[in-house]
């Protein structure tokens, strides 16, 4: 069956700091008629953070559009044109001031695909350095040290539930049991 949609017409209702909204008229591969509301963004790097003990850092933040603080690991937008990795970097020492002798990627997914094309990016960070934090102008947080196993029970327990950071933990169970 094909599943291909075609863009009949794209029409952008809101153009914004981080995000655009697109109105979008389509053709299924059926050969209906439909719209679709799609966001555009550039996408997110985030980074799992492990120590030599085998801690992982995250950071809680109130999350306006939950209305409540959510603890995740570190993560930032990518600014148009900046590497994924390099925005991992940045990241990492803005919000918990690290810096890491090995960053991999650990992989890509799409956190919302029914409506927006954003990109999240995964990173793991070793070997840390700890300076002082220098968050963004408005930017407040709290760092918090967790081990790796009470990280991934409160995942299993759903205590943590921003999406990239129970990812991004469960990724990683393989290296950190």
């Amino acid at each position: 069956m094909e599943l291909f949609e075609k863009t009949i017409k794209s029409n952008l209702i809101y153009d914004g700091k981080i995000l655009q909204l697109y109105k979008d008229e389509i053709e299924t591969a059926q050969g209906h008629k439909s719209t679709r509301e799609i966001i555009n963004h550039n996408g997110g790097a985030s980074v799992l953070a492990i120590d030599d003990e085998n801690n992982i850092y995250l950071v809680e933040q109130f999350r306006y559009a939950y209305k409540e603080v959510v603890l995740e690991i570190p993560a930032g937008k990518i600014e148009k044109g900046e590497d994924p990795y390099n925005t991992a970097v940045r990241e990492l020492s803005e919000e918990i001031g690290a810096t890491a002798k090995e960053i991999k990627k650990l992989g890509l997914f799409y956190p919302t695909p029914g409506y927006t094309n954003e990109p999240l990016y995964v990173y793991l960070a070793k070997g840390l350095t700890f300076a002082n934090n220098h968050l963004d102008k408005g930017e407040a947080l709290n760092i918090v040290k967790m081990p790796f196993s009470e990280a991934l029970s409160k995942v299993m327990n759903n205590e943590i539930k921003d999406a990239k950071t129970v990812i991004s933990i469960l990724m990683n169970t393989q290296f950190s049991q």
